[in-house]
């Protein structure tokens, strides 16, 4: 039986979507043998958690909706929540991160929505908006790990800003596991070490080809990986960086291009995908908004080689046509089975993306 003869028997996604949805997925570009087609229409999905019962949940930035997938249909779980990006699944309970405090759902059973919050977690974060929407994961020790990005695009924020902080949800406090992050919207630990790893959003008007987009590695608590003062491997800050050695800072694992935007990224678990692609990083650029050539719009692979990440090359392309995107990967979710969803919130569809070898 063909792959599209499988979507319409509930495999990926409710027929409905088909006829509302007519993307360009022939423009993308990809390695011989994978095929990617949509799998759910969500209005401006982005960040993705899913349930060991295949339900998957998706946050939003620009709604105030969190969304549920189940049976091949989105719907809607919760609503009348400020900028509700970051979702994270554990033990039958769905944590929700607004710009400033974490909402608790009871998600045993969605047959009735949408849901109220159990609860609001005790710990609270800061109200800005600027890059106050929040991704975030339950880590290999069992606590939510909640980045808090700067309240500007560059500047000496103080204390509780450009941090990702670790907390038990069931307590009060928040511990620092890193510092100097402008702007992480996606996170993974590696398979093997257990160590964290993050994307990282450069700041604006250096230009168009500076600073670098990053990837990082935590190798130890309260690291300091440069902001303001220092972005990607030696650029100082024009203001910032005056007396400042980027020596001194945590050097990104890897540089990506400036002005990409990478946001969510997952070490590859799945057994689906050659095996060039185990424990190794894909990871979501949404693009450029402000450079004078756009660039981004695409999926990229960074192999690791141990501790060390190669350089990065594009794994899917195409979203981007000449200046013209017509869809914006934002966060990426390997599934049991080994393949992946993309999310998208331009074209506000979540992707699935297979691998047949001989294809």
């Amino acid at each position: 039986m063909k792959f599209a003869a499988l979507l319409f028997l509930g495999l990926s996604f409710a027929v409905s979507s088909l006829a509302a949805k007519k993307l360009p997925l022939e423009t993308l570009k990809m390695p011989k043998g994978f095929s990617i087609a949509v799998w759910a229409e969500v209005p401006g999905a982005r960040s993705l958690a899913q349930a060991p019962d295949g339900r998957v949940f998706v946050g939003t930035r620009n709604g105030d909706k969190v969304y549920v997938v189940q049976n091949g249909k989105a719907e809607v779980l919760a609503q009348g929540l400020d900028t509700p990006n970051g979702v994270a699944y554990k033990d039958g309970k769905l944590y929700v991160a607004q710009i400033s405090r974490i909402l608790e759902f009871d998600v045993a059973d969605t047959k009735k929505l949408p849901l109220k919050p159990l609860r609001t977690l005790e710990v609270k974060f800061p109200s800005d908006t600027h890059h106050g929407w929040k991704f975030i994961r339950f880590g290999p020790d069992g606590k939510l790990y909640v980045p808090v990005g700067a309240n500007c695009n560059v500047c000496d924020a103080g204390t509780e800003y450009a941090r990702i902080y670790r907390i038990d949800v069931n307590g009060k406090t928040k511990d620092v596991v890193a510092e100097g992050v402008r702007n992480t919207v996606g996170f993974d630990w590696h398979p093997t070490t257990k160590e964290l790893w993050f994307t990282d959003n450069g700041r604006d008007w250096m230009g168009d080809d500076l600073p670098p987009c990053e990837v990082n590695r935590v190798s130890k608590e309260k690291e300091h990986f440069g902001f303001p003062y220092c972005h990607g491997d030696a650029n100082l800050d024009p203001e910032f960086g005056k007396g400042k050695k980027c020596a001194n800072f945590t050097a990104p694992a890897v540089e990506l291009r400036a002005h990409v935007a990478p946001l969510g990224m997952r070490f590859y678990t799945g057994e689906q995908f050659p095996a060039e692609y185990k424990n190794n990083i894909i990871l979501a650029e949404h693009g450029s908004w402000n450079r004078s050539k756009a660039q981004g719009y695409q999926l990229t692979l960074v192999k690791l080689n141990g501790a060390k990440a190669e350089k990065p090359v594009a794994f899917i392309e195409g979203w981007l046509q000449g200046d013209s995107a017509w869809g914006r990967p934002v966060d990426v979710e390997v599934l049991p089975d080994g393949s992946m969803l993309v999310s998208d919130d331009k074209a506000g569809v979540i992707y699935k993306l297979t691998y047949k070898k001989g294809s």
